[in-house]
């Protein structure tokens, strides 16, 4: 009863803040804890399981692309950040607010707000200009349709932007489309179930890579059926790693279990080569592998705002010591501190908050000068912020692939061991070809009647082309064996597209019928038809090159499965072409270990077996018979930048192929060593081959590639080139685009995995003075684990350096170690997706409106359409940009410091008080009308001409050490600045007479044209507007001696002694300048100068 009663009690009693229990305060804040972390942490990355056909009920990110630096809500918070980190503008804010107090206001608030207020406007309306131009490009991307399979709609698939696709909805992604999600492949057009893809954009590699469909859904009848199946992917967590992948495809009744790895997957910002691909969304947005390898845009702070950010900081001490000297003069009594803090307002114009404005708009006109540069058409700034930047470049980081490149291979040469041919002499193979084919028809029709007469002897076999003794073979056969072995050892597939774009054809005229597990063999309805325009499919563009050469000259691969190969040899009547058939038996893929790829075929009429092989003269010359050229002409090869092939042949007999598939398919089917088992076993066949030729391929470069390169290198700025390709394709570019100058070695760091291996390679190359470096991505992270400094201090002391293999991220890494190890200006210039964390991280990013996609030119602060335009952006106009900029923020800066001279000798000179010298609006038309117009003229003033600045680059070497705007440069202006503030207000105060007036009149007006005949002694080349902005600043301040009465006796102004005494403080104070100025031209003169 007393437990009931008391529980009662104790349930009436009211809960108040001191009653609470604790338990449940703590509960309370836990729960406060637990809800601001679910709202503010990052996402959390998960595996997930992702059902077919079924509605996903899982959040995940949208599948935006975002370049955008604000939202709705955070623009203008975050652009009043920005504003304010800088002191200039803070400094401002905080002397603003102070007019709101009585006690220490000095004129019209007007005075502060207005110019402050004004700076605001325009870094905010450039702001939202800037950041709408990347929302609409964004939108651009994000808006590409894309077909979406629907169970409800009558054609089976809707279509929607690539901005509204979801995990789980299953896409088709036609030719030469744009992935715009993370996918897994379920079907494609070919039966087989495979698809290539151009990777280039992720990774950066030129080859096109093989994807294969999920074996079940393969096999299903059509797409619509997708819907039907209840299946599941199980996948793994998002990361960037775009090597790797592992995902398990389950039925739910458990009937099927299928593992996958990358080759099933389309990842986002690839492109489908050829066919038709479809696939499931598994990760979208953010969490895609192209998305998580790039950095989140920032913003970008040039040095020359970071520059003069500190001048600002030495400019507000020098007020603070200014006004402290005033008060030690004035004596501590009183209200001091309200003194002390008038003559800091009085003397804010040290610091001049038209600074910014002047800034701002110059930054504008530069932008607008490179977007209507005739030489450099295309050209778009995206960043209006950093064009100073381009001025004061150290390195240039470039990608290769569509950046330097156009990645078009073109076939250059053809070396025979007793005959080289190029392209002036490649008919010359043409015609052999056709000549031979009169031998070949009869051949063949001898092979059909032995064929025919012998079908009762199983023994007997047709007689072989060219076979018998070497010394009659007939003429031309070593270019008709060197075309057939281009033709033949290769993995190159000749497809045709449909009208509908999706499919590819698979009939095939000799090797029989629909059935042919590959879709990759032309249509061709008669057999002399020449008509069709062969189009071809495979990992690397170098191998179409060759077999685009071999159809050039008369030898066309028309047609190609898992099993056969038929070639068509053109005949001079065009209407008896030959088809030439072969049974592919093996085939060994290239793989950059071995550096060398083959093929084992059987011509189908004669029987005859050969093993022809390709790859690197590295490894080729130690398994091709003795011969006295071949290191002698690779070597010239590789010198003109071409990427060498060097191809050879073996003929087995049918015992020696026989006893060589035994050894092999035992090796293929060891549980231990089988790698190495298997090579031992291809390497038995790799002895004493014959040497057939020797052919160098050209990656065409983009126009004008090895000038733009000379002219950086002249310029005093280092290139190093970021690919994500192969070692030797990084070399032959770097030496064919002259990356690597004529007379400069190469050293290549070998394959560095421990601390020791990257020790004794540093050491190697640090004897290897004046080389430039070759370095691979995996090597570059070791040396990084464990040498940072020295190997950094080696590689930026090289004259250039290429890294190869390098991931997106470590692309970044490079640029970011460069800016702090040198504290260098960085540029990064790329096309693709995979450059875009380059570009974003460097101080300048160029991107290059490549064919693959425009992400690097939308995240890029300038975008361009081809290289070379990179050397006039920096030499011109970087160098304009940034001369102007320094010659202009210092001209502000004496502008500030000159009335603030005048302020200081006027306080001094009447008792110390704390009285403006100009009063309402002539401290702010000071500032805008009066000088306004001809201090920002300046941004059209020019040290030399374009023609010199591109025929003497030497001279852009002078920049980097930023001697336009330095602490040199900055207190000889303060040096003027007193000098010319003390001849103006003493002699304003020595000359007149009577009236208080009158020295204001007269100090104000020699100001005036003081600061008129500064600029016109700044300007170096003058232009039009230059004298129209002089004039029309002059006439203003004329029209106001007269309207203004407020400021000026009318009489006084119409007086001759006004217009003497003006006169004279004016030339006293500018004449001193003008003759240092004259003498120092004169005795020593600028190097421009000098070319000038």
């Amino acid at each position: 009863m007393d437990d009931a009663t008391s529980q009662n009690s104790a349930a009436a009693t009211p809960m108040t803040r001191e009653n609470i229990p604790l338990l449940n305060r703590q509960q309370n804040r836990w729960f406060l804890f637990s809800c601001w972390r679910k709202w503010f942490r990052p996402r959390e990355l998960r595996a997930r399981t992702v059902h077919m056909g079924r509605v996903n009920t899982e959040k995940f990110p949208p599948n935006e692309i975002r370049n955008q630096k604000y939202n709705f809500i955070t623009f203008l918070p975050l652009v009043l950040f920005e504003q304010f980190r800088f002191f200039l503008n803070l400094y401002f804010l905080l002397m603003a607010l102070s007019q709101f107090v009585p006690d220490i206001r000095i004129g019209y608030p007007y005075t502060y707000w207005g110019p402050l207020g004004f700076v605001l406007m325009v870094t905010i309306c450039r702001e939202a200009v800037d950041d709408l131009r990347r929302h609409q490009r964004d939108h651009e991307v994000n808006s590409q349709k894309y077909k979406r399979l629907s169970a409800t709609n009558g054609n089976g698939y809707e279509l929607v932007p690539s901005s509204k696709l979801k995990v789980g909805d299953i896409i088709i992604v036609e030719k030469n489309e744009r992935v715009p999600a993370d996918l897994i492949l379920l079907r494609t057009s070919d039966r087989s179930g495979s698809v290539f893809v151009r990777t280039d954009q992720l990774d950066g590699e030129t080859d096109w890579k093989p994807r294969l469909a999920v074996p079940y859904t393969q096999k299903l009848n059509r797409d619509a059926e997708l819907h039907s199946i209840d299946a599941s992917f199980y996948v793994e967590k998002p990361q960037n790693d775009i090597h790797s992948f592992i995902a398990t495809f389950c039925m739910t009744d458990g009937s099927e279990d299928t593992g996958l790895s990358v080759e099933n997957t389309l990842w986002a910002n690839t492109v489908v080569a050829a066919g038709t691909a479809t696939g499931i969304v598994i990760y979208t947005g953010c969490e895609t592998r192209s998305v998580m390898n790039n950095s989140q845009p920032r913003s970008k702070v040039g040095l020359l705002d970071m520059e003069i950010n500190g001048l600002t900081k030495v400019l507000f001490f020098a007020v603070l010591g200014l006004s402290l000297v005033m008060m030690l003069l004035k004596g501590f009594g009183g209200p001091w501190y309200r003194y002390m803090f008038r003559f800091v307002l009085l003397f804010s114009y040290i610091i001049p908050i038209s600074l910014r404005v002047n800034l701002d708009m110059g930054k504008a006109f530069y932008s607008w000068q490179m977007q209507n540069d005739s030489n450099i058409q295309g050209t778009v700034v995206r960043s209006t912020t950093i064009p100073e930047e381009l001025g004061r470049i150290s390195y240039v980081l470039t990608d290769k692939t569509g950046t330097l490149t156009q990645n078009e291979m073109v076939f250059k040469k053809i070396h025979l061991g007793i005959v080289s041919h190029d392209a002036d002499t490649f008919h010359h193979i043409g015609q052999i070809i056709q000549k031979l084919s009169g031998t070949l028809l009869q051949q063949q029709q001898q092979q059909g009647n032995a064929s025919s007469s012998s079908s009762g002897s199983a023994d007997q076999k047709p007689p072989m082309m060219f076979a018998g003794n070497r010394m009659r073979r007939p003429e031309g056969w070593r270019e008709w064996e060197a075309v057939r072995a281009l033709a033949l050892c290769h993995n190159v597939t000749p497809v045709s597209d449909e009208e509908d774009n999706r499919s590819v054809s698979t009939a095939s005229t000799v090797t029989g019928g629909n059935n042919s597990p590959t879709k990759s063999v032309i249509n061709i309805e008669a057999p002399g038809s020449t008509d069709t325009e062969h189009q071809y499919q495979a990992a690397s563009p170098d191998e179409i090159a060759l077999v685009k050469w071999t159809e050039q000259v008369g030898l066309t691969l028309i047609a190609r499965d898992l099993n056969t190969m038929t070639l068509q040899v053109k005949t001079p009547s065009e209407e008896n072409d030959i088809l030439l058939q072969y049974q592919i038996l093996q085939l060994f893929p290239f793989t950059s270990e071995s550096k060398r790829m083959g093929i084992i075929v059987r011509e189908s009429k004669s029987g005859q077996i050969t093993f022809y092989l390709k790859g690197a003269d590295v490894v080729m010359s130690t398994i091709v018979q003795y011969n006295d050229w071949l290191s002698e002409e690779s070597g010239n090869m590789a010198r003109e930048g071409l990427r060498t092939l060097v191809v050879a042949k073996k003929v087995l007999t049918e015992e020696q192929y026989s006893d060589f598939e035994m050894r092999y398919n035992a090796a293929r089917l060891s549980i231990t060593d089988r790698v190495a088992k298997v090579a031992a076993v291809t390497e038995s066949l790799e002895r004493e081959m014959e040497l057939l030729c020797l052919t160098g391929v050209e990656d065409r470069l983009q126009e004008n590639v090895r000038p733009t390169l000379e002219l950086l290198r002249n310029a005093g700025v280092r290139v190093w080139m970021l690919t994500g390709d192969k070692l030797e394709t990084a070399c032959c570019i770097a030496k064919s685009s002259q990356l690597i100058g004529r007379n400069q070695g190469l050293h290549v760091l070998r394959s560095v995995k421990t601390r020791t291996d990257a020790h004794q390679e540093l050491n190697q190359f640090r004897r290897k003075q004046g080389h430039a470096l070759v370095i691979s991505g995996e090597s570059l992270e070791v040396c990084l684990q464990y040498y940072r400094p020295e190997f950094l201090e080696l590689a930026t002391a090289s004259p250039a350096v290429v890294c190869c293999r390098c991931s997106p991220t470590q692309k970044a890494q490079v640029v970011a170690l460069i800016q702090k190890h040198t504290r260098k200006r960085t540029c990064a210039v790329g096309d693709g997706g995979n450059d875009v964390s380059m570009i974003q991280q460097a101080d300048a990013g160029v991107g290059i409106e490549g064919r693959e996609g425009r992400q690097a030119s939308l995240a890029g602060d300038f975008s361009i359409p081809q290289f070379s335009h990179i050397a006039k952006l920096l030499l011109i106009h970087g160098r304009r940009s940034y001369k102007r900029s320094a010659a202009l923020s210092q001209f502000v800066i004496h502008r500030g410091l000159i009335i603030t001279t005048l302020q200081a000798v006027f306080s001094a000179v009447f008792y110390l008080s704390s009285v403006a010298l100009y009063q309402g609006f002539l401290m702010v038309g000071y500032s805008t009308l009066y000088t306004m117009f001809p201090v920002f003229s300046l941004v059209l003033d020019q040290d030399i001409t374009s023609e010199t600045a591109v025929t003497y680059p030497e001279l852009y070497k002078d920049l980097s050490k930023g001697r336009s705007l330095s602490y040199k440069t900055f207190f000889i202006w303060v040096l003027i600045s007193i000098y010319q503030g003390g001849v103006i207000m003493y002699g304003a105060l020595i000359l007149f007479v009577d009236e208080f007036i009158h020295i204001v009149a007269i100090s104000f007006s020699a100001l005036i044209m003081t600061e008129l005949i500064m600029v016109a002694l700044t300007i170096r080349t003058w232009h039009r507007l230059m004298v129209l902005a002089e004039l029309f600043s002059l006439a203003l301040y004329l029209i106001s001696l007269a309207v203004l009465h407020e400021y000026f006796d009318w009489e006084f102004i119409w007086s001759y002694d006004f217009l003497w005494k003006v006169s004279l403080i004016t030339l006293v104070s500018c004449l001193p300048l003008y003759i240092i100025k004259f003498l120092r031209k004169k005795c020593s003169p600028p190097s421009y100068l000098k070319l000038s």
